[in-house]
């Protein structure tokens, strides 16, 4: 499984999908410049005239709810609906579900899209599981991300999408298949943005692997967590992280992969 983590990370680098993004105003340019140190190529694009022509031209599209308003919804309704009409993965990331009944109601009509991919903290799972009854702080988590596996199990039976929860361990879970990474560093907390980031990545692996989501989501967690902890080691703070984590992104070399992963695959109750 470690081989096939790491072909999937070559074949961004190799491949550059275009990754279309109806993002928020906080993360546009982290999300960017992440996606350009993986080797993918990001657009951002939510002008209704154009999204869903967007939809179609790029590999796979994002959509991340965190700065709503009545014109992006429709932006990203309109890019669901073409994503599920042509069958192209799309990845959901519910920033601050939980938080807002609009934020609620908003998150309940992209899930009828059934995304490929949705990508959140725990409580985010959670209120997506139980809409109007888990209450989120905001953007961030007041759960761990082990305590919303059942949530992701619920969600992951009825949309059919692969439920990435995203914390000190990053947990994937999709049918009988549950993964756990334990990589990544605290500090990676105090950068903005760097869960925004996590589901941009998403999409550009599942973008050019739409056969495999699981695996492709597990790979680009890996990546992600990996490059964090790496980075930490030369940071001094959460600004020079930010800018070494890019880098590690960028040149993640295959012997640091294979030493530094640290994680867990259950398939139908049976550990590997």
């Amino acid at each position: 499984m470690k081989e096939h983590l790491w072909k999937s990370i070559q074949n961004v680098r190799q491949t550059s999908p275009l990754v279309h993004n109806i993002t928020n105003y906080v993360v546009m340019n982290n999300t960017a410049n992440a996606l350009l140190a993986v080797g993918a190529s990001p657009i951002m694009a939510h002008a209704h005239p154009e999204v869903e022509d967007m939809v179609a031209l790029c590999h796979a599209t994002v959509i991340n709810i965190g700065t709503l308003d009545e014109y992006w919804v429709e932006s990203m309704l309109k890019a669901a609906s073409k994503a599920h009409v042509l069958g192209k993965p799309w990845i959901l990331d519910p920033v601050g579900v939980g938080a807002t009944a609009y934020r609620d109601e908003t998150a309940a009509k992209l899930l009828e899209f059934k995304p490929t991919v949705i990508r959140g903290n725990a409580s985010e799972i959670m209120a997506l599981a139980n809409a109007g009854i888990t209450k989120t702080k905001g953007v961030d988590s007041l759960h761990k991300s082990t305590e919303a596996v059942a949530a992701a199990q619920w969600l992951n039976q009825n949309t059919g999408s692969v439920v990435c929860i995203s914390g000190a361990t990053d947990v994937i879970v999709s049918g009988n298949e549950t993964l756990m990474l334990k990589n990544g560093h605290p500090l990676m907390q105090q950068v903005t943005g760097l869960g925004c980031s996590a589901t941009a990545l998403i999409g550009a692996f599942v973008g050019t692997a739409p056969a495999n989501p699981f695996y492709a989501t597990a790979a680009a967690m890996a990546l992600l967590s990996i490059a964090g902890e790496l980075a930490e080691k030369q940071s001094a703070g959460p600004g020079r992280l930010q800018v070494n984590l890019l880098d590690k992104l960028h040149n993640l070399t295959e012997e640091d992969f294979y030493a530094i992963l640290n994680w867990e695959f259950t398939n139908a109750g049976i550990s590997v």
